[in-house]
């Protein structure tokens, strides 16, 4: 598991960066780089009982160990007469994604175009509306099975929108829509954050690791409940396809290309060889023998003697 994707508190900036969040709709937002994975397909479950709403399933986020989670669809007792729900939305600027919580109200805001199912097409609530505090509910897209509902009709819901699963607005690949004045309004009007028991659900499916998109790649076995926070028994419907999943970007060892890193060309120091010298022979002087003196040959005189006649003696 892939433990570094950037998780925070929403920056002022980068609220100011995405003009389709109304600050006035988000609560406690955050940010991260990594897409959420195409919702998948689900059949609805009956409805309870007069007086609940549906709220679609989303992918949500778990810092707890960084990855998506599927918060199946499930139904809600509305909070207070009049009000109706805008489901929350994942929201790109081109780098990271950033979840705009949902909330109840007397009318739909902007929930980023993505097309939920069962009266969320992308824009506004073709599931029901109010009157004379009074709840009404589409038979045309509402499941109301055997349920004793007096208050219905039939309405054919025709989307003028591209139909598909992706689960973001914005940056590459997302729904590209903005959303329209009336929307904005219902971002600024009076409305209620989650309930309990809204929040006692994403509770039960953050810690059910069945959910986790890294488990289940995208096909949740729990899509939907009749009963929010009831995750097994009859009303419990599973996906019947799956949504793409997106691979993480960091922490993923991209194949290395061997690039050709161009020899630049080192100058060699020459070492000058050591020329082994020859001694040349010089010339060989012929030197003069050293004179021998001859001996002279001495030449004997013969000297005269002389002799004296002997005194006479008398």
């Amino acid at each position: 598991m892939f433990k570094n994707w950037r998780v925070s508190v929403l920056p002022t900036l980068l609220l100011l960066a995405l003009p389709v969040i109304s600050r006035a709709q988000v609560g406690i937002s955050i940010s991260v780089n990594l897409a959420p994975p195409e919702l998948p397909v689900y059949e609805q479950p009956a409805i309870p009982a007069v007086g609940y709403l549906w709220t679609p399933g989303y992918w949500a986020w778990s810092a707890d160990y960084q990855g998506y989670y599927w918060v199946p669809g499930t139904w809600v007792l509305v909070p207070q007469p009049g009000f109706l729900w805008t489901p929350g939305y994942w929201g790109s600027n081109g780098g990271a994604f950033v979840w705009n919580e949902g909330y109840w109200g007397p009318q739909i805001g902007f929930y980023g175009g993505v097309n939920y199912g069962y009266g969320y097409g992308g824009s506004g609530f073709q599931g029901g509306y109010w009157q004379g505090g009074q709840l009404y509910y589409n038979r045309s897209v509402v499941n109301v099975g055997t349920t004793n509902i007096t208050n219905v009709y039939n309405k054919t819901v025709v989307n003028n929108i591209t139909v598909n699963r992706v689960s973001y607005n914005g940056g590459s690949g997302g729904v590209q829509a903005q959303p329209t004045a009336v929307e904005l309004a219902a971002a600024h009007a009076q409305h209620l954050p989650p309930t309990a028991v809204q929040q006692q659900h994403v509770q039960a499916a953050r810690t059910n690791p069945a959910l986790r998109a890294s488990a289940n790649h995208g096909n949740p076995p729990i899509a939907a409940t009749a009963k929010a926070g009831v995750f097994s028994g009859a009303g419990v419907v599973a996906a019947k396809g799956g949504g793409k999943v997106s691979e993480p970007v960091e922490g993923k060892a991209a194949p290395v290309q061997p690039k050709a890193v161009p020899v630049q060309p080192k100058a060699v120091p020459v070492q000058p060889k050591a020329v082994p010298v020859q001694p040349k022979a010089a010339p060989v002087q012929p030197k003069a023998a050293p004179v021998q003196p001859k001996a002279a040959p001495v030449e004997h005189k013969a000297v005269p003697v002389e002799h004296k006649p002997e005194a006479e003696h008398p």
